[in-house]
């Protein structure tokens, strides 16, 4: 009995112990092109990962192992290896394929199952549109590498670039991420060249000749290895490989440039530019190249110079680490496959496969892995790799040489001194380009080897001094003449390098240019919106926006009252009420103390009407003695100063122009009338005017100046609209006719057309600068626009230029508030002086005492120093005081005015206390008001007299 229990004691010692020994298979399925050197290369890698791998690690208790397919490079054979690897082997992932056309049915098929696919060589950005989560990249997509191709196209200052790519998936994926890329840095993608997968060398060579035709000299290449080595070969052979071009490849060609199938040759590649990804430097890299080599030469008949180690099967090598990392860390107690549910309509393979529950844990530890790798550091965002670091290479000979790198953080740098630099920095050491030049390419020539420009030029029937497309009858080669033409060529001299027109006529139905065939279109063309939608337009040379010509007025025998014009008829009036009002200022403020301003009512009223107009020419001879009319009058006389003289600067001005004036200065007159105008013939200006509310039946077109004078002489149209420069021509031709007024609707003006994106628009328009900026503009303006001598001036304003009341208000207020002001303390100081007869206590009604007050106002005021010696010689006189000198008595009544006597004859004034009648002599008035005090001690008394200071002022004024 005790020998059994030891026996099942041992024995279960012993299944212990083997059983730590066992090892957990996880099987992994590899499709690959096998035949191919490339497939062999990372094959190569995969084997020495698995090797190198748990040689390090083991302990590990999980081991994977591989199960090889052949893709045979063909999509469904792919597709079909991945179907057997899934059915039959239950894996639990998938590595590869090695294209991206391959894998876009893979990934498909492992969404459905579960089961990851791990590619390292499929790098089209399309892919991740599929959105599988089992669809895991363990290399940088294609557009990653974008915004360092752009960098390089900045750098040089290049605005157009070819696209070149194989006409598939791989090719096409990257370009909408280029277009966006250059976008962003002011280039564009002009044009686009595919070339099919096996397009034989006729293909290549058909190509190949339109792209000479074109004149962008930038090209971006991005296609495989084998392909790209017979297109540059066809394109060295063709020229297309000397100065003047530039050849951007993508990592695509760079990364497999000494690994491709049929051997690398560079000298078809010379002076190209390239960007690769970039692999750190380290010494387990240094060492697994070495071991590579040894084990790839012993495995295959191939030499070890015909092949090297490249990115990707770095990449592999990564990948199979990763993965083995991630099983380790997953439980394998889900390590199988869920059986499909059976349907009687799907019996096919797919109907029947599996589902694998190995599959989504697998998948999240492998994307929580990060390590460095060979390749550098291996970490999957949205599951895939990012590279933040590209090299660029320029190929010399044999040797890539690494020029500089792309880094995500700074963008392009030095690759010695490591300083964010453009390469046109000498310090950035020379880069060789096609044709061994040293000279950057400027990014474009003249199309088809070299062949003039050609440039098209409108025909048209009027308006010839702008452009004329002349045919010469003996060589019948195009000779155009014109202001335009003249224009161009001039520029054309102003550029840094030599361009040769060849003008070709073409008919261009209503003046549409919208549509061209040409290298450049000059002409009449003007720049607006929507052809700006075609073509590129440089910067204008002529004068912008589209004004009115009306015919001039005959004014002579018309100018009767030319001389009311200066004013409007509100200054008119406003002016002649101030005359009045200040006259009547004056009067009151003069009438008690100056004896200019006494007299017969008549007598004074034309006396302050007389004093009031003769200041506006200063004529007034009447004395002012009152302070506060001469304030009144100081600042009037500046105000008529200023009307005078503004009046007649203004009148001065109607009488030398009034002549030229316009028959219409407002063209919403010409709506509201339905007035008819003309335009142009075949030009937007139709569209205008019709936007602006002018109605179909009112518009008549016309194709001359010839055709313009017409209309306007039969009196067909009343006005006529254009673009500025055209009717600068009819007013050189017309200018005692037409005038030219406001307002202008704007425009951009002539501008030389170019095709969309074209090089030459730049260059072109900062010559533009240059010639319009100098005496040559001049010169040809007079040569094709010169003006008649006895011209007026098309800049002076023809519109209405009355003066108005708002031009003058400033001045009326300022006089209108002195004169107020003035009345306003002459009125209280008159009221104060006489408070004791506002607030006596008769019981006299305030009609009453208001009608004394102006009684009182008529009288002389004694007080005043002008009265003062006439009043001390009228109380010693013998009228008063009976003298018995009778030449005395007999000589002063005669000597005195009429005026002046009656002011001495005696008054009956009502009696304040009882109303009753009493005779009172001025001096004797003067006398007893000096010796009558009133006692105002009531405060609302004071209240009252303040009320009617400010009332009697304005009774004065109303009255």
């Amino acid at each position: 009995m005790g020998y059994f229990v030891l026996f099942i004691c041992g024995f279960v010692l012993m299944e212990v112990g083997l059983g730590q020994n066992q090892k957990t298979e996880i099987k992994l399925g590899v499709v690959l092109d096998l035949q191919t050197s490339f497939s062999k290369i990372c094959l190569t890698s995969i084997n020495m990962s698995l090797s190198d791998f748990y040689e390090k690690h083991a302990d590990y208790t999980t081991r994977l192992t591989i199960h090889v397919r052949d893709s045979m490079e063909d999509v469904v054979q792919a597709s079909a290896a991945a179907l057997d690897l899934i059915k039959n082997e239950k894996v639990s992932a998938i590595i590869g394929p090695r294209s991206s056309m391959q894998a876009k049915f893979m990934i498909r098929l492992a969404n459905i199952s579960q089961v990851p696919t791990i590619t390292f060589s499929a790098t089209c950005p399309s892919l991740t549109s599929i959105n599988s989560p089992y669809f895991v990249r363990g290399t940088v997509d294609d557009s990653s590498q974008v915004r360092a191709i752009a960098a390089i196209v900045k750098s040089f200052g290049w605005r157009s670039v070819v696209a070149i790519y194989v006409d598939n998936e791989f090719g096409k994926g990257i370009m909408p991420y280029l277009s966006d890329a250059l976008q962003e840095v002011q280039a564009f993608v002009v044009n686009r060249c595919l070339i099919p997968q096996e397009a034989n060398d006729d293909q290549i060579l058909k190509e190949l000749y339109k792209l000479m035709t074109m004149q962008t000299r930038v090209f971006v290449v991005h296609m495989p290895p084998t392909l790209s080595f017979r297109f540059f070969q066809k394109a060295r052979e063709i020229g297309m490989m000397e100065e003047g071009y530039v050849w951007l490849l993508t990592d695509g060609v760079m990364n497999l440039m000494k690994s491709n199938e049929r051997g690398s040759s560079l000298e078809n590649m010379q002076g190209v530019l390239g960007v690769r990804s970039h692999i750190p430097k380290s010494k387990d890299l240094e060492d697994f190249r070495l071991r590579w080599k040894k084990k790839f030469e012993k495995k295959n008949s191939l030499k070890e110079d015909d092949v090297e180690l490249n990115i990707f099967a770095l990449r592999a090598y990564d990948s199979i680490t990763a993965l083995a990392m991630s099983v380790e860390k997953t439980s394998i107690t889900s390590l199988w496959y869920d059986n499909p549910i059976s349907s009687a309509n799907n019996k096919t393979d797919l109907g029947t496969l599996g589902v694998s529950r190995y599959g989504p844990s697998l998948l999240k530890a492998l994307s929580n892995v990060r390590f460095k790798g060979l390749a550098g550091e291996f970490e999957l965002i949205n599951r895939q790799l990012e590279l933040s670091a590209f090299e660029v290479i320029n190929i010399i000979g044999n040797e890539e040489r690494i020029i500089g790198f792309w880094k995500l953080s700074n963008g392009l740098v030095n690759a010695k001194s490591k300083n964010t630099t453009s390469f046109l920095g000498e310090r950035f050491g020379p880069v060789i380009w096609p044709g061994k030049s040293r000279a950057v390419p400027k990014g474009w020539e003249i199309p088809t080897n070299g062949k003039m420009l050609r440039v098209g030029v409108p025909v048209k029937k009027g308006f010839l001094n702008f452009v004329d497309a002349k045919t010469d009858p003996i060589n019948n080669a195009m000779t155009p003449t014109g202001y335009c033409i003249d224009v161009f060529e001039a520029v054309l001299k102003k550029l840094p390098y030599s361009v040769i027109p060849k003008y070709f006529a073409f008919l261009s139905p209503d003046g549409n240019y919208d549509e061209m065939t040409y290298d450049a279109v000059v002409g009449d063309v003007t720049i607006i919106a929507n052809r700006s939608l075609f073509v590129d337009f440089t910067l204008p040379y002529t004068e912008s926006g589209v004004s009115m010509m009306v015919p001039l007025k005959d004014n002579k025998n018309k100018n009767t009252w030319v001389f009311l014009k200066p004013w409007s008829l509100d200054l008119w009036v406003t002016t002649a009420c101030f005359f009045v009002f200040i006259g009547f200022i004056v009067w009151i403020l003069e009438h008690r103390v100056n004896t200019d301003f006494r007299g017969p009512p008549q007598h004074q009223i034309g006396t302050s009407f007389w004093f009031a107009f003769s200041t506006m020419n200063f004529a007034h001879r009447e004395k002012v003695v009152s302070n506060l009319a001469r304030f009144v009058v100081l600042v009037w006389c500046f105000v008529v100063l200023v009307l005078i003289q503004s009046y007649t600067a203004n009148l001065t001005s109607f009488l030398t122009v009034q002549q030229f004036q316009p028959e219409v200065t407002n063209w919403k007159d010409l709506i509201k009338n339905n007035k008819y105008i003309g335009y142009q013939r075949g030009t937007f200006v139709r569209e205008l005017l019709k936007s602006q509310g002018f109605h179909e039946y009112q518009l008549i077109p016309f194709g001359s100046a010839e055709e313009c004078n017409e209309l306007f002489s039969k009196g067909t149209i009343t006005a006529s609209f254009d673009e500025v420069a055209y009717l600068k021509l009819i007013l050189s031709e017309n200018c005692s006719r037409y005038a030219m007024v406001e307002p202008s609707f704007k425009t951009a003006g002539f501008g030389f057309v170019f095709p969309k994106n074209s090089p030459l628009t730049d260059d072109v328009s900062r010559a533009i600068l240059n010639v319009t900026q100098g005496e040559e503009m001049q010169h040809i303006e007079n040569k094709w626009f010169k003006l008649q001598s006895n011209c007026p001036d098309l800049n002076t304003t023809l519109s209405s230029n009355h003066l108005s009341l708002s031009s003058f208000s400033g001045l009326f207020l300022i006089a209108g508030i002195a004169s107020f002001l003035a009345l306003l303390i002459f009125v209280a100081n008159f009221l104060y002086e006489h408070k004791h007869t506002l607030f006596d206590d008769s019981e006299n009604s305030f009609r009453r005492k208001l009608k004394f007050l102006f009684r009182i106002f008529d009288e002389k005021d004694t007080k005043s120093h002008m009265f003062k010696e006439n009043a001390v010689h009228n109380v010693s006189s013998p009228i008063t005081q009976g003298s018995s000198n009778p030449s005395t008595h007999q000589t002063t009544p005669l000597a005195r005015s009429p005026s002046q006597n009656r002011e001495f004859e005696p008054r009956r004034v009502p009696s304040i206390p009882n109303g009753e009648l009493f005779t009172l002599e001025s001096q004797q008035v003067e006398d007893e008001e000096s010796t009558i005090h009133v006692k105002v001690n009531d405060r609302k008394k004071l209240q009252k007299c303040i009320n009617l200071a400010t009332l009697v002022p304005a009774l004065f004024f109303w009255g």
